[in-house]
């Protein structure tokens, strides 16, 4: 049998959209298509590990989704708690060994949401086998400018000078300093909405 010479990527990216459209072509409100898109990941990170992929980036919520309609931002905060919750006892988190963290300005979330992230950050920070990060309150003009401030109150301290600030220091200032290998949006759109602005620069 031939060998199967496929270069398989180490890090991608995924651009969770249209949800809303395809409700609507189904006649729903907007907000069940997020439901039946939170389904669907489950079979997605699982064909990534069938496919020997480490490492995969969700965007999830963007900065600017804080401006849905009342209604479907509590129903999509309904969903995040749900989903946390339940990734708290996945068996295949935890026995696959998946490590999972939250990118973004994560303090926008309501409580209740943000000490849920912050319980699976903790269940499964030890963990190396395989990593989800699910991007949230997330923009990439943002994750620059919140590097910037970082590097900005660094050098306001006396911890870094000015003349030793290069492309290093910046990467490991942004949320996630990983390169990403292939970047994918469900909808089909061509184009990335500022996702990952500086690691998908390859």
């Amino acid at each position: 049998m031939e060998k199967n010479t496929l270069k398989v990527p180490n890090h991608i990216g995924i651009i969770m959209d249209g949800n809303r459209r395809f409700a609507k072509r189904l006649m729903k409100e907007p907000w069940h298509g997020h439901k039946w898109g939170a389904k669907k990941i489950h079979e997605v990170l699982g064909w990534c590990r069938d496919f020997g992929i480490h490492k995969v980036t969700l965007y999830a919520f963007s900065v600017e989704n804080f401006n849905r309609p009342k209604r479907e931002f509590e129903y999509l905060m309904n969903i995040f708690e749900e989903e946390l919750e339940r990734i708290k006892t996945d068996k295949s988190v935890h026995s696959n060994k998946v490590k999972i963290r939250f990118l973004g300005r994560t303090w926008m979330f309501p409580k209740e949401v943000k000490e849920k992230m912050k319980q699976v950050e903790g269940l499964t920070k030890d963990y190396s086998n395989y990593e989800v990060n699910f991007a949230m309150a997330y923009g990439g003009r943002t994750e620059l400018v919140d590097a910037a401030k970082k590097i900005g109150r660094l050098v306001k301290e006396k911890k870094l000078s000015p003349d030793d600030i290069d492309e290093n220091i910046l990467a490991k200032s942004l949320y996630m300093d990983d390169d990403v290998d292939l970047v994918i949006r469900t909808s089909g759109e061509k184009r990335t909405s500022g996702f990952m602005l500086w690691q998908s620069r390859t």
